[in-house]
């Protein structure tokens, strides 16, 4: 136990000093290099942080004009639906917000992997456990409506949450590869539709 925690603050304080020092990180970095491999579908540059990431990984906030560039930058990896169409399946949304697998080496395909997206919000009105790190998403179609905006917005929000805020602990589902355009449509349709879980007791 006690060697864990070493461990523990020493990464949190080698994250601190990562900011203030770029040849500490570049060291980390060839460090990471050298102990570890890509294999299956799992590419070992997830490991690395982007420099937005970094910026939101001290201890405070990063200013206001900061936070303004990494949205602006976030928003434009957001892309509409190729042929125009935002809504899938509904069910098949249901199962890829409960599961949290996937992403691993022994996957076959990155695209069966799930959104884990229960780890952070209430969804169901069935649901006996969830996450509170989000916002609750009971109700959503059902209170917020299916305005063109609110559509696009929620469909930007799952592609690229950082594009609306820059340190969101939401994943970039679309730009970091963690889900498909077709996957991201089912999660849409179980957030909208009247008799998905989320919009029907």
């Amino acid at each position: 136990m006690k060697k864990m925690i070493t461990l523990a603050a020493v990464a949190v304080a080698t994250q601190a000093a990562w900011a203030a020092d770029d040849a500490l990180y570049a060291d980390f970095k060839a460090m990471m290099d050298a102990s570890f491999q890509s294999k299956g579908i799992v590419d070992k540059y997830r490991m690395y942080q982007l420099d937005f990431q970094k910026a939101c990984s001290q201890d405070k906030e990063p200013a206001k004009k900061v936070m303004a560039a990494i949205e602006a930058a976030q928003l434009k990896t957001i892309r509409p639906p190729a042929d125009g169409k935002y809504f899938g399946n509904w069910k098949e949304g249901e199962k890829i917000a409960i599961s949290g697998k996937g992403l691993t080496w022994t996957d076959k395909t990155p695209y069966d992997n799930g959104g884990g997206c229960y780890n952070c919000h209430q969804l169901s009105h069935h649901e006996i456990a969830y996450g509170t790190i989000g916002p609750s998403l009971l109700d959503y179609g059902k209170l917020r409506g299916n305005s063109n905006e609110v559509i696009k917005y929620t469909w930007g929000k799952i592609n690229n949450a950082k594009a609306f805020n820059a340190c969101s602990h939401m994943p970039r589902n679309a730009d970091a590869e963690i889900l498909t355009e077709q996957q991201i449509k089912h999660l849409m349709a179980y957030l909208f539709d009247p008799a998905s879980p989320v919009n029907k007791k």
